[in-house]
């Protein structure tokens, strides 16, 4: 087995950080103004939060778009490939393990930055939740179009019933998404992370001579 060592690496690259911060911003912003069209709070005029609530989530299916094609020209859709090795381990770590110290069982690597719980969770997010959310919310947004149909009235009903379900999903993975980040080394070490994008991670003497010749802005020690 190569001998690996930890160096400090820029793991997360300039898009990556704009695609996370961006999509973060627009998932709040939909939230509010969508809970604000539900009649949770009132702290927008109805016109006004249905503008925002569109235009955002415009922008989102655009960021996707083209993040999709991002992760396919550069390979990192490799990243978000299901793999259930070491899953039970991290779930045990989750729900047992973190209580008392224990050593987080997965060490980040260039080839595999997220864990198997991580890679499912965002696989479920991208492929399950986030669609689930466009097109219903594709399908309402042009209800004039398909408003005559018979029983229209019906459809669009269970459309905002699967529309709002998604975004408790959606609220849920972001409640979770939060809480994980506080699971560090320290509470804003995976903020930090994802700010700077560098991380220690663990590389073979290949890796770390690859990155040298051919990235050596990435390496930081």
């Amino acid at each position: 087995m190569a001998k690996r060592e930890q160096h400090a690496v820029t793991i997360y690259t300039r898009y990556e950080r704009f695609w996370h911060w961006s999509q973060a911003a627009l998932i709040f912003l939909l939230a509010i103004t969508g809970f604000g069209l539900h009649g949770t709070h009132d702290l927008l005029p109805f016109d006004k939060g249905v503008m925002l609530h569109t235009f955002a989530a415009l922008g989102l299916i655009l960021l996707w778009i083209f993040t999709t094609f991002w992760n396919f020209t550069t390979g990192n859709w490799r990243q978000f490939l299901p793999n259930t090795k070491g899953l039970f381990a991290v779930i045990r770590y989750y729900a047992w393990g973190i209580l008392f110290g224990e050593d987080h069982p997965h060490k980040k690597t260039l080839r595999r930055k997220q864990n198997a719980l991580q890679g499912l969770a965002y696989l479920t997010f991208m492929v399950l939740i986030g669609p689930a959310l466009w097109f219903t919310g594709i399908i309402y947004l042009f209800y004039d179009l398909w408003n005559e149909i018979p029983g229209a009235a019906d459809g669009l009903f269970w459309v905002a019933f699967l529309h709002t379900a998604a975004a408790f999903l959606m609220v849920t993975f972001v409640i979770i998404h939060i809480y994980m980040t506080t699971t560090g080394k320290t509470p804003l070490h995976y903020i930090k992370t994802m700010i700077s994008g560098v991380e220690r991670v663990e590389l073979t003497e290949v890796e770390r001579a690859y990155l040298a010749e051919e990235h050596p802005e990435r390496l930081k020690e």
